[in-house]
């Protein structure tokens, strides 16, 4: 009998566990994987916006919801009052576009030599890639080129002396993409497929469970997680919709080569509140920074919030207040004059946001084994929901105004002494 009440005990507890603090399920999970797998790379952001998270946000949004669609980007924005210029507007951000590679030449004997944009080169070597190339009869009909292989050197024995010992690295333009041509002609054998310069290359390599609790690899997290908790945060508001706040749900694109497409959007849109959804850094366990002295950011330890740059203080209380509130985890990171994210995109619009810059941190960013935690994906959706919610239910319920904005500075010159 004493055993069995041990047992039902332990069941209470575990069931009181809240959202962000137990693991993702497995049908989230699932649906993170495919969000994070669209073929996406810079400037052909469609496959995720259109191809995922557009269809999927159809599931379950309400009717009165809209979509706004853009001529230059294949961007998104799903507005939960369209029109409605009276309410407060937050526009939270995630950007679908992958970093990725592109052809630059083919030589004679077959190997295709690529542009790393963004990659360490050495981190890319032997890994499996997708090319994506267009019919020659056909220009705007792509083709999928599955089993290429990056390649640099070919094998040790043609390295030299200060490659194999690791006084010299690999540089970017050694750096190709192997199709294993042989045979006569291949270079003009791999064009008549139509592969030219500009053809984007991206890794093949979908997310897997790691192998401690609750964490995650693979390619991309940076920053499919953005569009994931974006629309995870949406899923949660049209439950129980906002009532004072104007939503703007918003996918958006070229934020690798300068946040462009989340640049045009705010611009367009306008919203008194942007939010930029992106990676962080786990500093903690970052090799061979410890004479940086950075601050603390742990894998595992919640979702982090950005200081400095063009962040808001005011908005960043709320958040800060809201987390605290509702108990979800938060970790403090600081910017210098920009925050890397599409946080920035209301400043470079000329739009007079208040901003502020929410991620989660990982390891490994840009490469193709990035890693991450579910509870602080989840921390984020929750902490971010909290927050609008605050939003919603301020000034004894009839919601955030713009005043408060205008109105929250924060005013060092009033504070007391310790």
């Amino acid at each position: 009998m004493a055993a069995a009440k041990k047992k039902t005990a332990k069941k209470k507890s575990t069931s009181t566990k809240k959202a962000w603090e137990k693991s993702m399920p497995a049908k989230q999970f699932d649906f993170m994987r495919e969000v994070l797998a669209a073929p996406s790379p810079i400037g052909l952001e469609g496959a995720m916006t259109y191809g995922v998270l557009k269809p999927e946000f159809e599931t379950f949004m309400p009717k009165k919801w809209g979509i706004h669609q853009f001529k230059g980007n294949a961007g998104i924005v799903v507005d939960t009052d369209p029109g409605n210029e009276d309410k407060p507007s937050v526009m939270v951000i995630g950007h679908a576009d992958k970093i990725r590679m592109q052809v630059r030449s083919i030589s004679e004997d077959g190997k295709i030599w690529i542009n790393t944009d963004s990659f360490l080169p050495g981190v890319l070597l032997g890994h499996e890639v997708l090319l994506f190339s267009q019919d020659p009869k056909k220009p705007g009909s792509y083709r999928k080129i599955e089993g290429g292989t990056i390649e640099a050197l070919g094998a040790i024995h043609f390295s030299e002396a200060s490659q194999r010992t690791g006084d010299k690295g690999i540089k970017p333009e050694m750096i190709y993409v192997e199709l294993q041509m042989h045979g006569e002609k291949p270079k003009k054998r791999l064009e008549e497929l139509g592969i030219k310069a500009g053809d984007p290359i991206i890794f093949n390599r979908p997310i897997k469970r790691g192998f401690s609790d609750d964490t995650f690899y693979g390619a991309y997290l940076d920053n499919g997680l953005g569009c994931f908790t974006v629309i995870e945060l949406a899923r949660l508001l049209a439950k129980k919709p906002l009532k004072n706040v104007r939503m703007l749900f918003t996918m958006a694109t070229h934020e690798e080569i300068g946040r462009f497409g989340a640049t045009a959007v705010a611009g367009e849109l306008k919203p008194d509140v942007l939010i930029g959804v992106d990676v962080n850094h786990d500093y903690d366990a970052a090799p061979n920074i410890g004479s940086k002295k950075m601050n603390t950011l742990k894998m595992g330890k919640g979702c982090t919030i950005t200081t400095g740059a063009i962040t808001s203080d005011y908005l960043n209380s709320l958040f800060e207040q809201a987390c605290l509130d509702a108990g979800v985890p938060v970790q403090r990171d600081l910017s210098g004059r920009d925050t890397g994210t599409d946080a920035m995109a209301a400043a470079l619009a000329g739009v007079d946001s208040a901003a502020t810059s929410i991620g989660f941190p990982i390891r490994n960013m840009h490469t193709i084994s990035e890693t991450a935690h579910t509870g602080d994906v989840l921390a984020s959706i929750y902490g971010l929901e909290a927050t609008v919610r605050m939003m919603d239910g301020m000034n004894r319920g009839k919601g955030l105004t713009r005043a408060d904005l205008q109105n929250g500075h924060a005013r060092l010159d009033e504070v007391p002494s310790l």
